[in-house]
């Protein structure tokens, strides 16, 4: 990586990586929301409780800004697997988040993705919005209106089958790949009949790829429980196709071979990362992320929370864009 991208990079404000994806590679985020605006409130998410509980669509960053920041990117030779639309919040609550993936998509070949909680595809123009993006990744994690708030704490006026139904129309419209993540909690949504329910929605909406993900990152919520992958892998049986279980980052490590705090900082205020994740992300040793991620801690930027498969690192204070 040159000197002058990574004095762009410290400087951003709605690109941030790319970052190790359990999905995706190499993922180039794009934030489109200010810290923690969405629809929904779930327990589980890993950049926290919702600030901004809202269904109002605007042009909360503008789309100049953002594809100019793209550019930079691009000319500065930024390299990733993908570029994904997520971030900070749900992103169909920007207004125009279509014209930037499609903005993107006319300015190189790296792929798109679009993650969404599926809580807006009731809305004509969002499916349309979405239809740009090389992949679309939906939710679905309850099965009916009272497990909807449950499990995601959604906006009191949003309804399940609106956006059950929304999900159906979007697979009629949409002809390239839709993938579905389903979120189990343990105690919340693991029980096999339950399950068995989301299944048979799933079912009905037709995705390419059934995904089943449960609590690793550090939750919203501390109660937020794991689903012991055993069981992870029994309940995979009950979709069709059969759910996949999402596994370790398996990416290429980056090519920048140095990281600045900033950009740390700035990652994690977006998504809690290992020292290995941070590594992998900016083609640093293992050692240099530890030594970085420990100053950065002692000078009170960084928190750190052990999790089962390692230690997480955290920024004290949220980016906003």
């Amino acid at each position: 990586m040159s000197n002058s991208q990574h004095d762009f990079q410290g400087g951003y404000r709605y690109l941030f990586g790319p970052v190790p994806s359990r999905r995706l590679g190499r993922s180039l985020g794009v934030d489109l929301v200010p810290v923690k605006t969405c629809t929904f409130n779930c327990p589980f998410c890993e950049v926290g409780l919702t600030t901004a509980h809202t269904l109002e669509r605007r042009e909360y960053v503008p789309v100049d800004a953002v594809l100019a920041e793209f550019d930079a990117w691009l000319q500065s030779g930024g390299r990733a697997d993908i570029i994904t639309v997520a971030g900070s919040g749900e992103p169909t609550l920007h207004a125009r988040f279509g014209e930037i993936l499609s903005g993107i998509a006319a300015r190189c070949d790296i792929p798109t993705a679009l993650l969404t909680n599926s809580s807006l595809m009731h809305l004509p123009e969002v499916r349309a919005g979405a239809a740009n993006a090389s992949i679309i990744k939906v939710s679905l994690s309850a099965w009916n209106q009272d497990s909807f708030m449950r499990v995601n704490q959604a906006c009191p006026s949003l309804s399940f089958k609106a956006m059950v139904d929304g999900l159906r129309a979007l697979r009629k419209e949409y002809s390239g790949r839709m993938w579905m993540e389903v979120f189990l909690m343990a105690g919340v949504n693991d029980d096999p009949a339950d399950v068995k329910r989301i299944a048979e929605l799933a079912a009905g909406i037709r995705p390419d790829r059934i995904q089943l993900n449960t609590v690793v990152r550090p939750p919203a919520d501390g109660l937020a429980a794991t689903v012991p992958t055993e069981t992870l892998q029994e309940l995979a049986e009950l979709f069709t196709p059969q759910a996949e279980l999402i596994a370790g980052f398996k990416g290429e490590p980056g090519q920048a071979a140095s990281a600045t705090e900033t950009e740390i900082v700035n990652m994690l205020a977006r998504r809690p990362c290992t020292a290995a994740d941070i590594a992998a992300s900016f083609g640093i040793g293992e050692k240099d992320s530890e030594m970085l991620l420990t100053r950065l801690k002692e000078s009170n930027r960084l928190s750190a929370e052990p999790r089962e498969d390692g230690v997480y690192y955290l920024a004290k204070v949220r980016r906003l864009l």
